[in-house]
């Protein structure tokens, strides 16, 4: 007798289904159902499964998925210009029986603005804490554009002696508004006031403009943006020297001042937003997965977390069912049918481009 060997699966010796699984990290990731929560919706159902097992099949769909995430990480972080932003994430520390808080970088990549080449896309690097040398690692490489807000870790990237060469940093407008918003909302102080009706005339003019070819935008900010921001310039300057040098005003308007470089490279190269809003939004599910689930139970956690959440908030970009998604391309990594050199065929934009029907026949 001659007996059939049997296939890969997912988990080695393991019960669960490519399907299961698949199923049970699309609910965590991409819907943020904690997986204590999952557990007692499965038994519920007649299904007896402890917590404990549940994380177990999360590491290992991590840890098939970790080479597509890997190449995802290169496709973002080899754009000429990419968003980065971070947000907390406790992450619960066994030996002390406590959480600290570690972070996740997200790195963010839309040309769609500006009708550019690249595939949107986004990253999460997990990382221990906040310092500036986890930022300066994951971009060794980097050289280019990167849209953030004002943390001073940034500054180190644009050193002329940094090895990959001088990054280029452009700041978000937002961040200085919402220095005058709050001290508008706080006294109704009409020199706040006025500095939101000029900033306001700028976001009229982006909005007008989003989505046009970038040689076409930087043309119409040069005729109308750069007249605004130079009379804002020359009024917050004028306020400047009226203001006490201790007052909530005087450091808003030094705070804007101080990276006014930064916030006006929007003007002469059209692949610049005026914000990260790119950024910001991908930083949402990741919220929303915490206010959840409260905390990662292990730094192996924090990055199967990491992991899973760029595959399936990439896909959502693309409105591609994260079950659907994660289902196929685990199957095919676990049963070898698509190989190591050919991952690329698994990138979310690759995988429903490669479903779609062909020309001609409806869906």
């Amino acid at each position: 007798m001659v007996q059939v060997k049997a296939p890969p699966r997912l988990v080695e010796n393991g019960m669960p289904t490519t399907e299961l699984v698949a199923s049970i990290v699309a609910a965590k990731f991409a819907w943020h159902l904690p997986l204590h929560r999952q557990t007692q919706m499965l038994c519920g159902q007649g299904i007896s499964l402890h917590r404990s097992t549940l994380v177990h099949w999360v590491l290992r769909a991590a840890w098939w998925l970790k080479p597509l995430y890997t190449l995802l990480v290169e496709t973002v972080l080899a754009a000429p210009k990419v968003f980065c932003d971070d947000t907390p994430l406790p992450v619960l520390d066994r030996q002390r029986h406590h959480t600290r808080t570690a972070r996740f970088w997200s790195y963010a990549v839309d040309d769609r603005p500006w009708q550019g080449p690249a595939a949107p896309a986004v990253v999460y690097l997990y990382a221990e804490d906040r310092k500036g040398r986890h930022v300066h690692e994951h971009l060794a490489d980097f050289s280019g554009v990167l849209q953030v807000d004002a943390y001073a870790g940034y500054s180190r990237l644009t050193k002329p002696e940094r090895p990959g060469g001088p990054i280029t940093l452009a700041f978000r407008l937002a961040h200085a508004r919402r220095k005058f918003w709050e001290l508008y909302k706080q006294s109704g102080s009409a020199v706040a006031e006025e500095a939101l009706r000029q900033i306001q005339a700028v976001y009229a003019i982006e909005a007008r403009i989003r989505g046009r070819p970038a040689a076409e935008r930087v043309a119409v900010r040069q005729v109308e943006t750069k007249p605004v921001l130079a009379v804002f310039k020359t009024w917050l300057m004028q306020h400047l020297t009226e203001e006490s040098k201790k007052s909530s005003l005087a450091q808003a308007i030094r705070y804007t001042l101080g990276h006014w470089r930064g916030l006006i490279l929007f003007l002469s190269d059209g692949r610049i937003e005026v914000d990260t809003n790119v950024v910001e939004r991908t930083i949402r599910p990741i919220a929303l997965g915490r206010r959840n689930a409260l905390f990662a139970g292990s730094p192996r956690g924090a990055e199967a977390w990491a992991i899973l959440a760029s595959l399936i908030n990439t896909g959502k970009l693309y409105e591609i069912d994260p079950h659907t998604y994660l289902a196929d391309v685990l199957d095919r990594i676990v049963s070898g049918r698509t190989k190591a050199n050919a991952l690329h065929q698994l990138l979310p934009w690759v995988w429903k481009a490669s479903r779609a029907p062909p020309a001609g026949i409806a869906a």
